[in-house]
């Protein structure tokens, strides 16, 4: 079957869609204790699941249980969606998934941290679920510091210290032709462009120097030699290690120009 994937014996291509309308229906159902009601959002918003779940691929970790995981963040939204809240029930239930899915990837994390780190982290994690649970938004980093009476760059490296290492393949933005990974949005200051021309020019400078030069100025300058070290390696005294190297940092300035 064309399009077709399985995930946990479901096949993706035939998830149904539900509409905001159809979704708020269901709640209100389910609120009144339809359990049929309740299935049929579930299964409505296993996409959801899915596309969530893309953002945690290459980190070895089996689609199949990211995918279970994922659906209960799912099931926890929809027990405790507020439908009085002026919101719609993906945007609540998002933070709900991708928080379980970090959650259960910081449980099986082979990197430690050390308990008094991690206490604090859960404590943090605990009050912005209950406050995101309440408020229907996101709790500020002053406002946690002032719950937990602590200061806010604590909290805010406890929090990092637990959060699961992130791929540099992992895709944070994508649509049907190009995908744009995480390396993309790194600068890499040792290779740029202007270290790449800069290392050809030194290249290219360096051919011209006299062997006796260019081996002075590759110890000196590129493995970090003394003059002390260099003369006793080639058999010359410091001095005229020292006049040699004057002499190629000369001709170096003068090609340059």
């Amino acid at each position: 079957m064309i399009n077709k994937v399985e995930i946990c014996n479901v096949n993706t291509a035939k998830l149904p869609v539900l509409s905001s309308e159809e979704q708020h229906k269901l709640l209100i159902e389910i609120k009144n204790g339809n359990e049929e009601a309740r299935n049929k959002i579930i299964n409505g918003n296993l996409r959801l699941v899915l596309s969530i779940i893309k953002r945690f691929y290459g980190r070895g970790e089996n689609l199949d249980d990211l995918f279970q995981v994922g659906c209960i963040g799912l099931i926890k939204a929809i027990d405790n969606f507020d439908l009085n809240q002026n919101v719609q029930f993906s945007t609540y239930a998002v933070p709900m998934i991708i928080g379980e899915i970090r959650r259960y990837l910081r449980d099986n994390n082979m990197v430690r941290v050390s308990r008094s780190v991690r206490d604090l982290a859960y404590k943090a994690l605990a009050i912005k679920e209950k406050y995101l649970k309440e408020k229907q938004k996101e709790i500020t980093i002053e406002e946690l510091s002032k719950e937990l009476k602590v200061e806010k760059e604590e909290i805010a490296f406890c929090l990092d210290a637990i959060q699961d290492p992130i791929s540099l393949q992992e895709p944070v933005y994508g649509d049907d032709t190009e995908n744009i990974y995480v390396m993309d949005q790194i600068k890499d200051k040792k290779n740029s462009d202007e270290n790449w021309a800069e290392n050809i020019t030194i290249a290219e400078t360096m051919k011209r120097l006299r062997d006796k030069e260019k081996m002075i100025i590759n110890k000196r300058f590129f493995e970090g030699r003394t003059q002390t070290e260099v003369a006793e390696e080639i058999g010359i005294s410091q001095a005229q290690v020292s006049r040699l190297e004057k002499s190629a940092i000369s001709h170096i300035r003068r090609m340059y120009q």
